[in-house]
């Protein structure tokens, strides 16, 4: 008896302190993080459009469905269920989605079917010339190429700056130890769950928007992007 009360008792101090413990750890480690690396700077402002929407003064998460977004629909739902969904109750967060002038109907068709779940009010999509496209990702850092219908399954995060961020070294810590050669991460394939859930929702995101919280408080230290900076003009 004396025994499985000894046990009940570890148990119950277990389940006590493990939420303590994450809490300490979180308050502990909330100043130490690694900003979201500027992998590009300058990227093109949207031109005027129905919406009125633009890029400057929002964190947007930038998707091209081009002329066919319905081929893109796998791409599409990703996106919604594992970033936008995790993301739209952050200030100024929103998620673009540019497509030709022709494509409005079959757009609007795939919108219906995402809107079945919920209420997609910082979900846009954004009307513009074929050129406009091609403008605006070729001010993009990227390592892809649009398909022929002007479109891709890869999405870009830009910032209220109209930074483009991503990875410039997005090896892991075993890759590092091994001195493996550096790779970054600039766009995120949402046709790729683990990247979508484990790099670009649960990671990449988040600390954006952590950063930028802190740049309200004055809390937030800039030397991290300095170093980010110098280590792709190394990489170059």
């Amino acid at each position: 008896m004396e025994l499985s009360n000894s046990k009940r008792n570890l148990v119950l101090g277990i389940l006590f302190f493990l939420p303590v413990a994450f809490i300490l750890v979180m308050l502990l480690s909330k100043d130490n993080y690694n900003p979201l690396d500027i992998v590009k700077e300058g990227v093109v402002e949207l031109p005027a459009n129905e919406e009125n929407i633009q890029l400057k003064d929002h964190i947007t998460v930038l998707s091209f469905l081009g002329k066919k977004p319905m081929e893109n629909s796998t791409a599409a739902f990703n996106l919604k269920e594992l970033v936008y969904d995790r993301s739209k109750g952050f200030k100024t967060f929103q998620v673009v989605m540019l497509l030709t002038h022709e494509a409005k109907s079959e757009a609007e068709t795939l919108l219906k079917e995402i809107k079945s779940y919920e209420d997609l009010r910082f979900w846009h999509l954004v009307y513009v010339n074929e050129s406009d496209i091609k403008r605006i990702f070729n001010s993009l850092e990227t390592e892809n190429d649009l398909d022929s219908n002007l479109s891709t399954s890869m999405v870009f995060i830009v910032d209220r700056d109209l930074n483009q961020r991503g990875r410039i070294d997005d090896r892991t810590e075993n890759e590092i130890e091994d001195n493996k050669p550096i790779y970054s991460l600039y766009s995120y394939d949402c046709v790729e769950v683990a990247e979508l859930k484990n790099k670009m929702a649960a990671e990449d995101m988040r600390v954006l928007f952590k950063e930028y919280r802190d740049k309200r408080k004055g809390d937030f230290d800039d030397s991290n992007q300095r170093r980010s900076k110098d280590l792709k003009q190394k990489n170059e």
